[in-house]
């Protein structure tokens, strides 16, 4: 939900009043434009290093390459560094110092992109990862995708209890009907099924369909298009962006087909870094995912918008964009207006889509807390070469890619000196603090738990080991 001086507005509230303020933005004698649909898709962990048209070599990605190079590709596309933070973040379009507090939950007082679009007459759904209902550490309960504004879903844990598996044998759950599928399932294939199958259903009327994908997140698994399981994890994961992006591909085709193409915006973006086990080639470097961490690899994503009614073709942003701007700009596409709660956090980019040049942003600002055990929250500003951090550390990524020397400003040169001023200001205007400057730790009575657990299983290898050495030997010590 969103804040304003007035303390905080009940989302009914917000709500009944869209069919006052969510008009187009000029009256018009003549019949209203008609409203775009909106596909979003938000990849599950990959970074903008694995992605071919962002001078990724390591994975076959022809089909997101073509819809870049048939749309515009943002070059600084960030994301938050772990996957719930930017979950909350692009559906929300604001902040997580103001309203993420628990990792695998979405605040249900908080209003989302599809609570609006639907309120103004889209259709809504979502298919693929869910994750914020409840988490393993934690007794509290988030949002459904009903009460999250979508119609219709089909996703993968849509609770802790329905984990299951997302690839092979998957557990999937369809509008509350839960499904164990067969060995032979394959979990992304029959969500993509899921998501063409509703493009075509809905020709005839707007449709936002949000679809966060399941690939090409760990476990490292093998694909219907590559079925050898004698091959290590890095050459999984290569069958896993490949597959991904086939997917992506049928989503584009399945919109050309029903004559959708012109009157459809389609967004590809990642939410977060890829994994680090993953070493890829990038611009003839080998680099290293940093999925959790706050270095540039870390938030740098593919950010990709295609639609030959909507986008301008064939080119490349240099504009600084993060997920917080996702929701202004499905609200302006659809002829709407951000409601006078909204805090500002994002900005719309449609005016760039339709190319009439970059959005003025110098830098960026990360609030990250992820409320996960093995990531450090920081607060921190960057523009496309420097980054400071809340209570020190500045760092030139160009020079310094995995921060291991910070600079001090007597050091500095006049560029990086004005950088280090700007972004000390832009880190001070920011409302918000860290709750823990630590590691994050689980309640107690789970650690004590977990612990239980460890110890059990030493004290049992241990037994094991020793009656080993034993039988060995042929008797007793």
């Amino acid at each position: 939900m969103w804040r304003c001086r007035g303390g905080r507005l009940r989302r009914w509230a917000v709500l009944a009043l869209l069919p006052l303020v969510y008009l187009p933005g000029t009256a018009s004698a003549g019949p209203a434009p008609a409203r775009p649909n909106i596909i979003l898709i938000l990849a599950d962990d990959i970074g903008a290093e694995a992605v071919g048209a962002y001078g990724g070599e390591s994975y076959r990605t022809p089909q997101i390459d073509r819809l870049a190079a048939d749309g515009l590709r943002f070059e600084h596309g960030h994301a938050q560094p772990l996957c719930t933070p930017s979950r909350v973040k692009i559906m929300t379009g604001q902040y997580n110092f103001r309203n993420y507090r628990h990792f695998g939950h979405l605040d249900p007082g908080e209003t989302t992109f599809a609570h609006l679009l639907r309120e103004a007459g889209y259709s809504t759904a979502v298919a693929g990862k869910w994750q914020l209902f409840d988490n393993r550490f934690e007794d509290i309960q988030g949002s459904l995708p009903a009460g999250a504004g979508f119609e219709d879903y089909l996703v993968w844990q849509l609770t802790s209890a329905q984990r299951g598996s997302r690839y092979w044998a998957p557990l999937l759950d369809h509008n509350g009907a839960v499904t164990q599928h067969g060995a032979e399932a394959f979990g992304p294939a029959l969500v993509n099924d899921f998501v063409l199958r509703y493009i075509e259903a809905h020709r005839d009327s707007p449709f936002l369909l949000y679809y966060p994908m399941l690939l090409p997140h760990a476990p490292w698994v093998t694909t219907p298009d590559m079925r050898d399981d004698t091959v290590d994890e890095q050459a999984r994961f290569a069958a896993m962006v490949a597959y991904m992006d086939k997917l992506v591909g049928r989503v584009r085709a399945t919109v050309e087909a029903s004559g959708l193409a012109q009157n459809t915006l389609i967004l590809f973006i990642g939410d977060n870094g890829t994994g680090r086990d993953i070493r890829s080639r990038y611009l003839g470097e080998s680099v290293r995912g940093a999925k959790g961490r706050t270095l540039n690899t870390g938030t740098r994503v593919p950010f990709i918008a295609w639609g030959p009614g909507l986008v301008s073709p064939g080119r490349v942003s240099d504009s600084l964009v993060n997920l917080n701007d996702v929701l202004p700009t499905l609200l302006e596409a659809a002829g709407l207006v951000s409601p006078a709660a909204y805090p500002g956090d994002g900005v719309s980019l449609l005016d760039e889509l339709r190319g009439a040049g970059e959005i003025a942003r110098r830098n960026i600002f990360i609030h990250y807390e992820p409320r996960w055990p093995t990531s450090r929250p920081a607060r921190y500003a960057f523009d496309r070469r420097w980054k400071l951090y809340e209570g020190g550390g500045f760092y030139d990524m160009r020079a310094d890619p995995l921060e291991r020397r910070s600079l001090a400003p007597g050091d500095l040169d006049r560029e990086g000196l004005v950088a280090y001023r700007a972004l000390q200001a832009r880190i001070r205007s920011m409302p918000g603090e860290l709750q823990d400057s630590g590691l994050w730790w689980p309640p107690v009575g789970l650690v004590l738990v977990v612990l239980a657990l460890f110890l059990v299983t030493l004290v049992f290898w241990g037994g094991a080991k020793l009656l080993a050495r034993l039988h060995s030997h042929g008797g007793s010590p």
